[in-house]
């Protein structure tokens, strides 16, 4: 006889009395069919609107692959015909990236420039300042001699080139000088990979370029290009071409400040393609200071390539735009090596002989450098300091100056501290 099975708890029925069960036996009872009914009602359901949403969006994804490998169907064809460019090569790709959308907030303020202030600074301009030089300059001092690879230089591989391929690029140029947004031809993006690359990009004509165009090619020779290249690209196209805007405007158009951010990618091809040759140039205004040192402020730059540009800045002949960046670099605050805060410390100690009034703009970089990095320099170093406030005077922030020097922990000062008695 073979073991009964016990019930588990949901097969067991609620408690009932005796009576009523043996009642309930006499007579059959109909099958409950209403739970069938109500998984078909469920399942007949609408389904939810955002899961039709994703439903939609995945269709319309498979449609455009199928699209793209077997082509558009013949009325697609014909109304793309009337909007695409004639130039043939385009990127089928979407670019609708992050990037591409320029939120307002991140431009800079409009900025007033005081007339008393820039007049100052120009007198401390160089006499004699370096000629800009832009990519047709450097070009045509090399149409003469035919290279058939790099030098170790850097120069420009000058070869012929082929008819139709000048041509192709000349379209890339009309198109350039009228972009306003959307795509760019596929044949302007595999520029930085062509070994004459600058050669080619002298065709497309950069100083036509719209703004948006000039955007749009920072972007991408930021992003293909080598340091040492992308470098020449920032000094021969970008660099002349914010000058310009600046010059003629007198406020920086939008797309060519978040250009600049951009070429901040490559932070060394910054410093050695913008910032510096615009300081060396000697002719730089308060107002290019100020505006392309917004970017610099408002960005992350590493601590090696910004304390290499404090150094040169420190040791070059000095224009009032100089104290503007050095200003900008002390208040980030790194923790500079030795050997930049020495080379400041000697930057402001030249002009203890100057006879000239020294501007604003350098007492205020002398008063942030005293502020940030006083715990940086030797007692000797602070004593010379303070006897160079003796010659170099404002009525307003000299006495800061000396109240800061003077409170100063130097680096070479004696730490001792008192030995705890145990006994």
């Amino acid at each position: 006889m073979g073991k009964a099975k016990r019930l588990k708890p949901s097969q067991m029925g609620t408690k009932v009395p005796l009576d009523q069960d043996i009642e309930d036996t006499k007579f059959a009872k109909s099958k409950n069919r209403n739970k069938i009914r109500l998984r078909q009602d469920e399942e007949e359901q609408f389904v939810d609107s955002n899961l039709s949403r994703k439903i939609l969006s995945v269709a319309r994804e498979q449609q455009r692959e199928l699209d793209s490998n077997f082509g558009p169907t013949p009325a697609e064809a014909s109304s793309s015909k009337a909007k695409a460019p004639k130039l043939g090569d385009e990127d089928s790709e979407s670019e609708q990236d992050e990037e591409d959308t320029l939120e307002p907030d991140t431009f800079y303020e409009n900025i007033e420039i005081n007339e008393e202030d820039e007049k100052a600074l120009e007198k401390f301009m160089s006499n004699n300042p370096a000629p800009r030089r832009t990519l047709g300059d450097i070009l045509a001092e090399r149409l003469t001699e035919v290279k058939t690879h790099f030098t170790e230089d850097g120069s420009v591989k000058m070869q012929e080139v082929d008819p139709r391929v000048e041509q192709m690029y000349q379209g890339v140029r009309d198109v350039l000088r009228k972009y306003r947004s959307g795509k760019l031809p596929k044949a302007f993006k595999i520029i930085p990979s062509l070994r004459n690359w600058e050669q080619i990009l002298y065709i497309t004509d950069p100083p036509s370029w719209s703004a948006a165009a000039m955007y749009q090619a920072t972007r991408i020779f930021a992003s293909n290009l080598k340091e040492k290249m992308a470098q020449r690209f920032y000094n021969l196209v970008l660099l002349p071409r914010i000058r310009d805007d600046l010059a003629e405007y007198k406020r920086l158009n939008f797309h060519l400040y978040q250009a600049l951010k951009k070429a901040l990618f490559k932070p060394g091809g910054f410093m050695k393609g913008i910032l510096l040759p615009l300081l060396e140039s000697g002719d730089c205004t308060l107002r290019e200071a100020i505006i392309i040192g917004s970017v610099v402020a408002r960005n992350s730059i590493p601590m090696l390539h910004s304390s290499a540009a404090i150094l040169k800045i420190a040791e070059m002949d000095y224009t009032g735009a100089n104290s503007v960046f050095l200003r900008i670099f002390f208040d980030k605050r790194y923790a500079l090596p030795y050997r930049v805060v020495d080379a400041v410390v000697f930057h402001f100690l030249r002009f203890e002989r100057d006879p000239r009034e020294m501007p604003v703009l350098w007492h205020q970089a002398f008063l942030t450098f005293v502020q940030r990095y006083k715990a940086d320099i030797s007692s000797d170093q602070r004593d010379s300091l303070l006897e160079l406030l003796k010659k170099q005077t404002h009525h307003s922030i000299t006495p800061e100056i000396r109240r800061e020097l003077q409170n100063a922990k130097c680096r070479d000062a004696e730490t001792a501290e008192p030995k705890m008695d145990f006994d």
